[in-house]
């Protein structure tokens, strides 16, 4: 017995959705996706999947007026999510989505004025999803911080992942813009990714930073990088050999920030960063911060007769 089971009640023909494990004896229901309440264990049994499958047959068959053409699927992003699916009009499931190649290893809990409470755990192979708890939007107000740890991990992997912990705060200013069709779940849901590091507009703080120095009268100039930006760790640290590949990568990923921060404040057009062909891990962590950074215009393989498959070309606006 899970927290998303469709139970039914044996006291009566009540149905309804568990959404949290109270105790060893104790589940908390949602009925009919609207009020909860605490049920014992033994006093529920779980519909089984084949029945829910016959069950919505039927009231397709019966109501088809009020029949739903699935989301379409859209290209997301990979990487791991927290999906907000509504199971009614104001009952959502609290859903982690691991839209990648790797196995994620997750343990997630709730923070109310700094008190915890742990929720679920698990391992979330590629494309799998796991629901984590239940919320109400009409107690919207009252819901608490979520806290996910997690890892990402496979087996023979070139790289090693830095655990990651992300607390997410629910804001309505913020929120109710975030409604995209969710990965993996191909369903409309309040979605929010969990591994990618906030994108600032860097050109504002560089030009803060000028600002800082002439105040303290010291003498800095902006420079614009070179056109073509090798990002090989030999080209940017004199010995590597006792470097992790998660620092290597985060070398090289500052590097790579840097000179685009310093592109697009001097107005630069175009510029190349060589990463290499390798095994695309590097070329993969570049495209995705590229595209959620505003200012760029588009970016492709840079001239294959010169760098293969090894460089990429950024146009800004």
């Amino acid at each position: 017995m899970n927290v998303g089971d469709r139970v039914r009640l044996m006291s009566g023909r009540e149905e309804g959705i568990i959404t949290r494990l109270l105790d060893n004896n104790l589940v908390e229901v949602a009925i009919d996706n609207d009020f909860t309440i605490p049920v014992a264990r033994r006093e529920v049994v779980v519909i089984a999947a084949e029945e829910q499958k016959y069950m919505r047959q039927d009231e397709t068959t019966i109501q088809p007026s009020k029949r739903k053409e699935p989301a379409a699927p859209v290209l997301a992003a990979q990487g791991v999510y927290l999906a907000l699916v509504h199971q009614s009009e104001e009952l959502l499931a609290v859903t982690m989505v691991n839209n990648s190649d790797y196995d994620v290893l997750f343990t997630s809990g709730e923070e109310r004025e700094k008190n915890y409470r742990g929720l679920q755990n698990d391992k979330l192979a590629p494309k799998a999803t796991r629901v984590i708890t239940h919320y109400h939007l009409k107690e919207f107000e009252k819901w608490p911080n979520l806290l996910i740890q997690f890892i990402q991990h496979r087996n023979g992997s070139p790289t090693i992942f830095e655990p990651v912990v992300k607390r997410v705060q629910f804001k309505a200013s913020s929120f109710y813009k975030s409604k995209r069709t969710a990965p993996v779940l191909n369903k409309e849901a309040y979605l929010f990714q969990l591994d990618q590091k906030p994108v600032s507009v860097n050109p504002d703080k560089i030009k803060e930073q000028l600002e800082e120095a002439a105040q303290n009268h010291e003498t800095y100039k902006l420079t614009a990088p070179e056109h073509e930006v090798d990002l090989h760790i030999e080209k940017l640290v004199d010995d590597h050999s006792g470097m992790s590949n998660s620092a290597i990568i985060k070398t090289q990923l500052e590097r790579f920030q840097d000179a685009l921060d310093r592109a697009m404040a001097t107005n630069m057009h175009e510029i190349v960063f060589i990463h290499g062909a390798g095994n695309g891990v590097l070329r993969k962590e570049l495209q995705k911060i590229l595209s959620r950074t505003p200012g760029i215009k588009f970016f492709e393989d840079a001239r294959k007769e010169k760098f293969g498959y090894g460089a990429t070309l950024v146009r800004l606006k």
